[in-house]
């Protein structure tokens, strides 16, 4: 059974940055499509970024486009959010999640495995 961890979390100043990871265990990660979503208080949960079981494609929701980059390490079972350019708007909870795909986009229903989620607050 794969379980995810997330830890990187915090509280960062507007304009800091942040490296989220997600680990992986029980289950290697390299057929798995990984998602990141984000949750705030009294909102739906938002797709942020996902990356390809390979590493080769990934997508970005708008709000984060040029500011976030996912990227993984298959030999380390991990994925990783750098978060910069951090905005008061980014903040929330943030999940990593899998599914045994090549790819998968920022649709949480397309994901069946979920981590606890790490919180992040842009505060000054």
């Amino acid at each position: 059974q794969l379980q995810l961890v997330e830890s990187g979390g915090g509280l960062v100043q507007p304009g800091g940055s942040l490296r989220l990871s997600c680990a992986a265990s029980g289950s290697s990660l390299d057929y798995y499509a990984i998602g990141w979503f984000r949750q705030a208080p009294g909102e739906e949960r938002e797709g942020v970024s996902s990356i390809s079981s390979s590493g080769s494609t990934s997508t970005y929701a708008d709000s984060v486009k040029g500011r976030f980059t996912i990227v993984r390490d298959n030999a380390k079972n991990t994925v990783t959010l750098q978060m910069n350019s951090l905005k008061p708007e980014d903040t929330a909870v943030y999940y990593c999640a899998a599914d045994s795909v090549n790819m998968a986009g920022l649709g949480s229903y397309e994901y069946t495995y979920w981590g606890q989620g790490t919180q992040v607050t842009v505060s000054s």
